[in-house]
């Protein structure tokens, strides 16, 4: 699946979230879409991503971020965004998220 495919509520809450606080986190998140069959797996996924780079050491994150050193409260802080927001994704059915295509 790409990103294309998520719904509104899915891109939002990952993606545009990631985004807020760098565009290096983001790419991570888009790239995992493409491993993916469909938005379920995509979420739970995320979600897994986002707790893995919750335990990461600053060297890690320093290769998984291209480089960029960023705040960790930050960091942690938006994953924690993401992974709350993913749990309120998931309360909607899907046939009840909005889709662009």
């Amino acid at each position: 699946m790409d990103t294309d495919d998520l719904s509104r509520e899915a891109y939002d809450a990952i993606i545009i979230e990631a985004e807020k606080l760098t565009h290096d986190l983001t790419l991570h998140f888009g790239v995992l879409s493409s491993s993916c069959k469909d938005e379920s797996e995509y979420l739970e996924k995320s979600r897994q991503l986002a707790e893995e780079i919750m335990q990461m050491g600053d060297f890690k994150l320093k290769d998984l971020l291209f480089g960029n050193i960023l705040d960790k409260d930050k960091l942690n802080a938006t994953l924690k965004k993401i992974i709350n927001n993913i749990e309120e994704v998931n309360k909607i059915p899907i046939d009840k998220r909005d889709y662009d295509f």
